[in-house]
């Protein structure tokens, strides 16, 4: 048999294979660590908390085998410098689920709405959002229609009858956050079916909230807000249509206390005050222990 047509020993094919296969590893493995540096993919998060919630009846229980596996948000992001049309890692909430159009959740917390939205429709509940993503410039229009008396405090009084700079602040912070300090510019927080107390407290509202209070938590979803008590000593007035996608959220709450100071909190009308009144520690951080 002449050199031109022998063929190669079986090394060789085993060698050539070797070759192929570490090449593949090595682009699989290049893959992996780019989608841990960018971020676990939404669908992906929502199958890990589901697995680790089935089955589990209690929050405190489902706390411990649980741990977020969310990215840490960059500074900007926890003090609202977002826009979430632009931003992959935020959803557009359909119409369907919303009093109105052009709001936005991340999506592993909108994936997580839509299907407490469904269980709780096969418990003759409708959950409606409100209000979800705000970014800064967005709070700063709600907090500044407010310092400066053109939309009404809870009681019906002006802002601008207080000339106290801070009780002004502190008027508004019962119910309003400064920019900067809100957890609705994380994009996970949702406001639902009303803005006001009362509407829990009887008729439809009282079957919307006593299922909240029942099974939000199998979903992910805790009150930051709850009434003032031994869970929680102050901060905001109690919100029974606020509620938080907690897997995430938590993450942020985290990032918030250990990279945002005082510094960080201005660019609107009585932003000196949030040093003053230690908004971050007795507002932002002062939330239900449900919520951690």
């Amino acid at each position: 048999m002449s050199k031109k047509n022998r063929k190669p020993p079986w090394h060789q094919y085993f060698l050539i294979a070797m070759a192929i296969l570490l090449s593949l590893l090595m682009v699989v493995s290049r893959a992996y660590r780019a989608s841990r540096r960018a971020g676990i993919a939404h669908s992906e998060t929502t199958a890990v908390f589901e697995q680790a919630v089935s089955g589990v009846p209690d929050t405190e229980e489902r706390s411990e085998i649980y741990e977020p596996m969310y990215p840490l948000p960059e500074k900007l992001a926890l003090l609202g410098h977002i826009d979430p049309v632009s931003d992959d890692g935020f959803t557009l909430i359909d119409r369907r689920y919303a009093n109105r159009q052009g709001m936005y959740m991340r999506s592993e917390a909108y994936d997580a709405f839509l299907q407490m939205h469904k269980a709780a429709q096969s418990d003759g509940i409708n959950l409606i959002i409100l209000s979800a993503t705000r970014p800064f410039d967005h709070q700063k229009r709600i907090w500044e229609d407010k310092w400066f008396g053109r939309r009404v405090l809870y009681g019906n009084i002006l802002a601008t009858d207080i000339d106290d700079l801070a009780e002004r602040a502190r008027e508004i912070l019962r119910f309003s956050a400064m920019p900067g300090t809100s957890r609705h510019h994380w994009g996970t927080d949702i406001d639902l079916n009303s803005l006001d107390n009362s509407y829990f407290a009887s008729g439809e509202g009282k079957a919307v909230y006593d299922w909240l209070i029942k099974n939000a938590a199998g979903f992910g979803f805790c009150q930051p807000y709850t009434a003032h008590g031994d869970n929680r000593e102050g901060g905001y007035e109690e919100e029974k249509w606020h509620w938080s996608y907690q897997p995430i959220s938590s993450v942020f709450l985290k990032a918030y206390e250990d990279m945002v100071d005082y510094g960080d909190i201005t660019g609107f009308a009585g932003w000196e005050m949030a040093s003053e009144l230690d908004v971050i520690s007795r507002y932002v951080l002062d939330i239900s222990q449900s919520c951690y």
